[in-house]
């Protein structure tokens, strides 16, 4: 395998192509948008910046990357080599299911589609196209180039052969796969959002502040960032999306998200990506800044 096509270049897309690329890979990145795609290859380029600064990489490492990745707003075009394609959209079951349709009709017959989802059905997914088998679970984590963990995820119907090949790959590109079965938010985001859940209700209910909360569990668990900084950086929209996810798949009303967190996302309070949510991200200072709503 030497050909992977990553469909979206948002944060994950970017990241997911930049790993591929910097092992060698030939990666084409697609998106509709011509503008995304060149903040993409803006975003790669300074991430391998600070990767040649920390001496992690060097000069030629950086080139040898950015030459290995091109990019492409035609999803047939981009896809014609691929055999791999990772689907890196936004998290919407919808736009998922088109997309995989699309794929299915437009990348070669032994290609391997992936999804990128951190919650949604991967049998869902697969049952949008003709190869099911080959139809699997690649969840990295964020910032991708730097966190070692992928969710394998198995369809009800994924091939024994295709998780195999995917294991070895996620090993190869120095990362360490972790094989799990589809059920609503895997493992990872099973465990992580009924934490930020209850981080949130913890500030609903006037249990605490936003950052007394993080900074309980930031020294007494020894967590690198708090629950509520950790909603913020994922995007409060991502969360609310996910927990809906868990609650309508387990029908558990301990998966209920909080009406703060439901308020928030409505008035478009969505952390870091809107430089508003439990925090102010506006501002030049490296401290974190309470967000009006809840500064004292």
């Amino acid at each position: 395998m030497q050909n992977v096509a990553v469909i979206g270049s948002g944060t994950m897309g970017n990241g997911i192509a930049h790993v591929f690329a910097q092992t060698g890979y030939k990666v084409s990145l697609i998106d509709i948008s011509a503008e995304a795609l060149d903040k993409a290859i803006q975003t790669i380029t300074k991430n391998l910046d600070r990767q040649v600064k920390k001496e992690a990489i060097t000069e030629e490492d950086k080139a040898n990357t950015l030459a290995n990745i091109t990019t492409n707003t035609d999803l047939t075009a981009g896809i014609a080599n691929a055999e791999l394609v990772v689907e890196a959209a936004t998290e919407n079951i919808d736009l998922k299911l088109k997309i995989f349709q699309d794929l299915d009709q437009a990348a070669n017959a032994d290609a391997i589609l992936a999804t990128n989802t951190s919650s949604i059905s991967i049998t869902k997914i697969a049952a949008a196209t003709s190869r099911p088998e080959k139809v699997i679970g690649m969840h990295f984590m964020n910032p991708v180039p730097i966190m070692k963990l992928v969710e394998v995820i198995r369809g009800y119907q994924t091939a024994d052969e295709v998780t195999k090949q995917i294991m070895e790959l996620s090993s190869a590109l120095g990362k360490v796969p972790v094989e799990v079965n589809d059920y609503p938010g895997f493992v990872a985001n099973r465990i992580l959002m009924p934490m930020i859940n209850e981080a949130i209700y913890s500030l609903y209910e006037g249990v605490a502040g936003v950052s007394e909360i993080d900074t309980v569990m930031k020294l007494g668990m020894a967590h690198p960032m708090g629950p509520l900084q950790l909603a913020d950086f994922i995007g409060l929209d991502v969360c609310l999306s996910i927990l809906n996810v868990l609650y309508e798949g387990f029908g558990n009303p301990k998966y209920a998200p909080c009406p703060l967190l439901v308020n928030m996302v409505q008035a478009g309070h969505l952390g870091v990506k809107s430089k508003v949510g439990f925090y102010s991200y506006g501002h030049d200072s490296k401290e974190l800044i309470l967000a009006d709503r809840f500064a004292k």
